[in-house]
């Protein structure tokens, strides 16, 4: 198979050649990184590891320089804090935070994807034709709550129900014409978009499943309605024990699952095999709080042998549970790849 057909066939729930992988590292991980392999050269890394996905993105309107913070085009605030190996994002209350009425939502410069650059996209794809190609980065319930401030999104669940609908029904119809948009500039070439929304913290969900019910289930269903229109698979990202709503995002149409987050004997590779079968494909999983950046690549190596024989069958696609972070040994990450790469077929 070709990295795009085990992808592919992963993702459908069929059983490929092999386990299909992907990479994803914080921009100072890969600065270590590539002290550590001598060369700095995305494309030649990804395929040494032979990676099987490649995710790509249209360009967004530029940052605007606040002064005491930065802020994007949908009124994320942040500041950059210096690492060691380079910068990482630290994210303050966002522009609606201070927000009193409804008002301040329906008078808020929302942004379009007009604002977007998709020039570039159908080179982009061509160049990476033989993978399996993620577009974007939807967020339809994290990145709301920071542009509201999280306390504030949280309250009004409950105390101004019609603000947060406001806001989602905004994001989703952007990001929804984001995606319709790339899809056809992209010559119909995008196999999976990705959209996201932080449902749970390690402990458990951060709000209740009637919660999920009243305000996020609809526009889930939009936007796998508007993705499986085009032909393409949709795939959540949640992080945190986000067990209790995987019934409901299958439900919502939801193709793949990210990540496994392994917080609990209830998100082990073995229990989601056996509670969700073929139902679903999962995505992530080796570990990025202990795993990759304490443990020995000898460990790094069992971990993910304990997912590929788990999942066998199909259903997964072998990925670090999240971003890799800064403190993550460029020696487990190369072990980590190379015992995917040695998986036997």
């Amino acid at each position: 198979m070709t990295s795009r057909e085990r992808v592919l066939a992963a993702a459908r729930c069929q059983k490929p050649d092999k386990t299909p992988c992907n990479f994803r590292a914080e921009e100072a991980t890969l600065t270590r990184l590539y002290e550590f392999l001598g060369y700095r050269d995305y494309d030649r890394l990804l395929r040494e590891l032979h990676v099987d996905i490649r995710f790509i993105d249209s360009v967004p309107p530029p940052e605007t320089d606040c002064g005491d913070y930065i802020q994007n085009h949908w009124g994320e605030r942040y500041v950059y804090r210096d690492s060691p190996w380079g910068k990482r994002v630290e994210h303050l209350a966002g522009a609606l935070s201070d927000a009193v009425s409804i008002d301040d939502f329906t008078g808020f410069p929302w942004p379009s994807a007009d604002m977007n650059d998709y020039s570039g996209l159908k080179a982009v794809c061509e160049k990476y034709d033989e993978y399996a190609l993620v577009y974007g980065f939807a967020d339809i319930f994290t990145r709301p709550s920071i542009v509201r401030g999280f306390e504030n999104f949280l309250l009004d669940m409950y105390v101004n129900p019609e603000w947060i609908h406001f806001m989602l029904d905004k994001f989703t119809g952007v990001f929804i014409d984001d995606y319709r948009r790339a899809f056809k500039e992209s010559g119909g070439r995008i196999d999976i978009f990705l959209v996201m929304g932080d449902l749970a913290s390690q402990l458990g969900p951060l709000f209740s499943l009637e919660m999920f019910d009243e305000f996020l289930a609809f526009h889930m269903k939009r936007m796998a309605d508007a993705i499986h229109d085009m032909g393409a698979l949709f795939m959540f990202h949640s992080c945190g024990e986000s067990f209790d709503f995987y019934n409901r995002l299958i439900d919502c149409g939801v193709d793949i699952i990210d990540p496994i987050q392994p917080t609990s004997k209830k998100m082990s590779p073995e229990n989601l095999r056996r509670q969700f079968g073929k139902r679903v494909c999962f995505h992530g999983g080796i570990d990025v709080q202990k795993t990759l950046p304490f443990g020995t690549p000898q460990e790094v190596r069992e971990e993910v042998r304990r997912y590929l024989t788990t999942f066998k069958d199909g259903g997964y696609l072998c990925s670090s549970a999240h971003y890799m972070q800064h403190d993550t040994p460029p020696e487990n990450i190369i072990a980590m790849y190379d015992e995917i790469f040695r998986q036997p077929l």
